[in-house]
């Protein structure tokens, strides 16, 4: 058996090993140790895997997994999602659709500060979704509403998935999240535009039939109390993005400096006692530990394939059928949201990239447009069935069992588009995805 026989051979277990219910992780591990095996000797494969490990998060930029997650788990239980909801809500209170407009605005913003699409839903379907219901919207729309817009944490920069495909790519961290600063932005319109234009043109699609937009009874809020309510979300904001962009603090630090000030937040607004604490950093850690094992197996998996010469091959077998860069990203894009229904975001990165960069970059095109345009597809899945991470984030999120989770994906399929239809748009215009990386 050739070398190319043996990569190819690894794929095909390594997909049947997490179809028939394997961790991605061991999946990954197991058929890199045994293709290493076959390709050199059992020694060399035990070395290889023990190099691999060792090699693979010892670097210092790798404390910022972590340190992001630290502080958006922080953020959740400190009430600033609440605030932020309550802020917007007060300032959309007279357009049509207005509680839509606010989940999707304050998704953006607390995506700022957590970079977590798991954590958005979990806080925005507590707040948003009791409070849209009671107003007279449909409860299809409100969960739909909020698994849709909670996909704007893994753009919208600090994001967990940006600093994935920063290590796996070999990029900065720090280009990559001003990479998805523009992307995010339109996202989250994009959404706004769908949502007024449901409201006006299709409001039965949003309102309970004899319900009326205009029956919203009006937040008691003042513009000094809407400030003060905002106030530290904009100093966080200010704190970890504008440290990072501004070039005082390097992604981990600014991870570090965010978790501080995500840590004064919560025990100024006294929502934090020991026990709260403990139990943040007990998730904190299961989160940690998982992306980074994972992390810690891609790498694995990568070197493996680059030593059987599958990613040469894969990259002259796409060259040769005279696809294009058209044709690839067009094929790459309709994979990666197949693989959406049925596994993580995190997964999928893991799974194609060491395939896939090197065919991108043969192709000529920019590893940061290619990530953001990686991460929007990835995204996708987040909303799909039947796998969709975000849909049961809800639903658990909900405790409702009037709410199915055939309602929380319909609800959620106008997003889908309105996210396909942004996807094209930064395909055809790789320059709103690079132009701020590169200033």
């Amino acid at each position: 058996m050739t070398d190319l026989q043996i990569g190819a051979l690894a794929i095909v277990l390594m997909l049947a090993g997490i179809y028939f219910g394997m961790h991605i992780g061991v999946a990954l591990i197991v058929t890199s140790f045994l293709s290493v095996w076959l390709v050199k000797s059992p020694e060399v494969a035990a070395r290889f895997v023990a190099a691999s490990a060792n090699d693979a998060i010892r670097d210092y930029l790798f404390g910022v997994i972590p340190l992001f997650v630290l502080m958006g788990m922080l953020v959740s239980v400190s009430g600033v999602g609440r605030d932020t909801f309550d802020v917007f809500q007060w300032l959309m209170r007279r357009i049509r659709g207005g509680l839509g407009l606010a989940t999707v605005a304050a998704n953006a913003v607390f995506a700022a500060i957590t970079g977590i699409s798991i954590a958005s839903a979990s806080v925005f379907t507590k707040v948003a979704v009791p409070e849209m219901m009671r107003h007279g919207y449909t409860a299809r729309f409100a969960v739909g509403v909020v698994a849709g817009s909670s996909v704007l944490g893994m753009l919208i920069p600090p994001s967990l998935l940006m600093i994935i495909y920063g290590v796996l790519a070999e990029e900065s961290i720090g280009r990559m999240f001003m990479a998805g600063v523009i992307p995010g932005i339109i996202l989250a319109l994009g959404f706004g535009i769908l949502i007024v234009g449901m409201a006006c043109l299709r409001p039965a699609m949003i309102m309970v039939q004899g319900a009326a937009a205009d029956r919203i009874e009006l937040p008691q809020e003042t513009w000094g109390s809407a400030a003060l309510k905002f106030v530290p979300i904009l100093i966080l904001i200010t704190l970890v993005l504008g440290g990072l962009y501004g070039g005082f603090f390097t992604p981990t630090e600014a991870g570090a400096v965010g978790a501080a000030g995500a840590l004064v937040i919560a025990l100024l607004r006294r929502r934090l006692n020991w026990q709260k604490l403990w139990n943040v950093l007990v998730e904190t850690g299961y989160v940690s530990v998982s992306v980074l094992f994972l992390i810690i197996s891609a790498m694995l998996y990568s070197r493996m394939l680059a030593l059987t010469g599958m990613p040469a091959a894969v990259t002259e077998g796409i060259t040769h059928l005279g696809l294009g860069s058209w044709g690839f990203i067009a094929a790459y894009v309709a994979i990666v949201v197949a693989l959406g229904c049925i596994i993580d975001s995190v997964s999928i990165m893991l799974i194609m990239l060491p395939i896939v960069l090197p065919i991108a970059r043969s192709f000529g095109m920019d590893v940061v447009w290619f990530g953001v345009v990686t991460v929007v597809a990835v995204e996708i899945g987040l909303l799909t069935p039947p796998f969709g991470v975000s849909v049961y984030t809800v639903k658990s999120a909900l405790n409702d069992s009037r709410i199915t989770i055939r309602d929380i994906f319909a609800g959620s399929f106008p997003f889908v588009l309105m996210m396909a239809a942004v996807l094209l748009l930064l395909i055809a215009f790789p320059s709103l995805s690079t132009w701020l990386a590169y200033l």
